[in-house]
């Protein structure tokens, strides 16, 4: 069973009438949510009466302090000239040095990259520089395909292995925070911290109800540190766009996103109140984890959670020791990491291996909720459209996707940016991904944007992270691992299932050119969406008809009639044709005209309706027993009675058309052949037999 516990706010504060002895012990009603959902049992538990009085009068003041606000540190450093210079030095000082020895190693012949001293003392340098130049770090250390393996070891230990602070600083905050010394809150904490990141450090304990818990407290003077280096890279960000006139991105909204989201990562709080949302919209797909906050035990400096034990993703020799399939895991980390960017939009910005554990048991634990971000419906549908688009080799479409996603300014002249797009993207398909991968394309398409109008807006920048990042992780467990080519089938099902406005129009943009159905691409959706685990051809075959029986799906409806009535000619003539060959050739009643078989094009639609019924047939779920009530409900199908009679009355009117063809034909034959135009055309009587 999965317990969640209260968010603060959810919970209420009651006046202290002077029984406070006694409150430690209060029980609260619990709010059961059924376990078959895997929505949790949520409790309120007994609380630290100190502590909720702390947080009942201090809350706002902190969440003040917590809220990362440009005009006021550019107010603050300003007045303080000398202490920004001071950093200024700090940093180009080491900096300088280190990037003038890695000079003279090559001077003298020195292979850096495989240098196990000169990657220490990387290391050593963004740790000594700080939590900003660390997170760059933590990011290199998932690219296996960028950074030397020698390097890529050392840089691996900013996840969770750096220098800690001193237990008494530590205790101090949990007794600050939480009201109570430690001893007092766990029966029991680890001597030592068994991880130490940029932003805090892990301990392990156990509540005096026997949970064990990992309780993390965070760094000592973590917000000047980090505010001092958002303020200079600020002013340079500002600097540098209007001094480069080749600049248009918005280097300072970009920094300003950053600060947003590094600045809610130092609030405990807030990270507990991630990890519920987390939990809501993702914690029910398959083999994904997250753990339960005990917020009677957390505050903005700490926080206390449920303690995974788990192995990283990148100890595979540890993974596959315990018998778990460590690339199966990174397919499911893609999957989720798919529903966090396109379906709900809230998604984890930080996912390196130390927050990211196969636990023993084979699922995928997330860990470390403080670096999260949004991503709007629109920019939702642009992105699934543009995923699309690559696929399908449409760069006039491509192009027109990055004006929605705010790349382009809608005034911007498209023509030269289509050939571009064509050249970036030429190998795609079925490129290994030493060629084609998320990094590959973004350095790509890097370049091409420096030589067009384009402009990167603030949202983009968190997005590639948390992409690539995941995408190191994969490369690290298999080389071969193409996100990419995992993420297709889900973004099809999208497209075929998804019924907002926009991905309808994108169906229906991909599906038509110039008024012509291209059924390869449905073909292609459909064969790719099946090899997605929540595809439901039920569910496809229900909504497509009520999309079809729709207004707004008259355009594909009226289309697919056509296409249809082509294909049902297609056989008819192809079985007279045969009828009447046999009769010639084998019976030898020659009296009997070989009816014509049917042309290329309607030849051609015939097999692609073959195909789309044998993908059908073939797909997960369609089971002829289960699928004949279906069916049987399905024509009684307002819509599909509907579409019935639209092909009742095409095939029609197609008879009624040809049988007037052939009356005005014969009409036009007859009086020539006579010689006498005055006479009444006659009707040519039916060969005899």
């Amino acid at each position: 069973m999965i317990v969640k516990t209260l968010p603060p706010a959810s919970r209420p504060i009651e006046e202290d009438n002077g029984g406070s002895n006694n409150r430690r012990d209060e029980v609260y009603v619990a709010e059961v949510v059924s376990a078959n959902d895997n929505q949790g049992l949520v409790v309120k538990s007994p609380r630290l009466i100190a502590a909720e009085q702390q947080r009942a009068l201090t809350n706002k003041r902190e969440t003040e302090m917590t809220r990362y606000d440009p005009v006021e540190i550019a107010a603050h450093y300003q007045d303080r000239p000398l202490q920004v210079l001071g950093r200024i030095f700090a940093v180009l000082g080491p900096t300088l040095s280190f990037a003038l020895g890695l000079w003279w190693d090559s001077k003298r012949g020195i292979v850096v990259k495989n240098d196990r001293r000169r990657a220490a003392q990387l290391r050593e340098l963004l740790t000594k520089l700080g939590p900003a130049y660390i997170k760059i770090g933590q990011a290199l250390s998932t690219r296996p395909d960028l950074v030397p393996p020698v390097f890529l070891e050392e840089l691996t230990k900013l996840q969770d292995q750096l220098p800690p602070f001193p237990n008494e600083i530590a205790y101090q905050f949990i007794e600050e925070e939480l009201g109570a010394p430690p001893d007092e809150i766990y029966t029991e904490l680890s001597a030592t911290p068994i991880a130490a990141a940029s932003l805090g450090q892990v301990y392990k304990g156990k509540l005096k109800t026997g949970e064990e818990v990992a309780v993390k407290v965070q760094r000592p003077d973590l917000r000047e540190r980090i505010t001092i280096d958002l303020y200079i890279l600020r002013r340079i960000a500002g600097w540098a766009k209007k001094t480069f006139k080749r600049v248009r991105s918005d280097l300072v909204g970009i920094l300003d996103e950053l600060g947003d989201r590094i600045f809610e990562e130092m609030d405990y709080i807030h990270e507990g109140e991630n990890a519920e949302r987390f939990f809501q919209l993702y914690g029910h797909l398959k083999d994904i984890y997250v753990p339960k906050i005990y917020w009677e035990y957390t505050n903005r400096r700490v926080l206390t959670m449920e303690w995974i034990n788990g192995i990283k993703l990148t100890q595979t020799p540890e993974i596959k020791a315990r018998g778990i399939d460590a690339r199966y895991l990174i397919e499911v980390g893609v999957q989720c990491s798919l529903r966090q960017l396109l379906e709900h939009g809230f998604f984890h910005a930080d996912p390196h291996p130390g927050n990211l554990l196969a636990t023993f048991d084979g699922k995928l634990a997330y860990l470390d909720f403080g670096m999260m971000s949004e991503i709007k419906p629109p920019q939702r549908y642009g992105l699934i459209e543009a995923i699309v688009h690559v696929v399908n080799r449409d760069f006039d479409g491509l192009a027109k996707d990055y004006v929605k996603l705010d790349f382009l300014s809608p005034e911007t002249d498209l023509t030269p940016i289509i050939p571009a797009f064509a050249r970036v993207f030429a190998d795609a398909q079925g490129a290994s991904v030493a060629d084609l991968n998320i990094k590959s394309i973004t350095d790509e398409l890097s370049a091409l944007m420096y030589e067009y109008p384009f402009r990167v807006p603030p949202y983009y920048a968190l997005i590639i992270r948390s992409l690539v990042t995941l995408e190191g992780i994969a490369i690290f467990i298999d080389p071969n691992f193409k996100v990419l080519s995992e993420a297709y089938p889900y973004v099809a099902k999208r497209l075929l299932t998804d019924t907002a406005p926009a991905l309808r129009a994108s169906l229906q943009d991909l599906l038509f050119k110039e008024g012509k159905f291209r059924w390869n691409r449905l073909e292609n959706l459909l064969r790719n969406a099946r090899g997605n685990e929540d595809y439901d051809l039920n569910l496809v075959i229900n909504q497509g008809v009520d999309f079809l029986a729709s207004e707004r799906g008259g355009f594909i409806r009226d289309k697919l009639v056509d296409e249809f009535v082509n294909g049902l000619n297609a056989l008819s003539k192809n079985v007279l044709h045969n009828f009447t060959y046999l009769l010639r050739e084998q019976v030898g009643i020659t009296a009997i005209n070989e009816v014509p078989a049917a042309t290329v094009e309607q030849q051609q639609t015939l097999e692609h309706i073959k195909q789309i019924l044998t993908i059908l047939r073939d797909t997960r779920g369609f089971d002829p027993v289960q699928l004949a009530p279906q069916m049987a409900q399905l024509i009684l199908n307002p819509g599909v009675q509907r579409l019935g009679q639209q092909i009742t009355n095409r095939l029609l009117q197609k008879a009624l058309t040809k049988l007037i063809r052939d009356l005005l034909a014969a009409d036009d034959i007859n009086p020539s052949s006579s010689g006498n135009l005055n006479q009444p055309a006659r009707l040519p009587l039916p060969a005899r037999v």
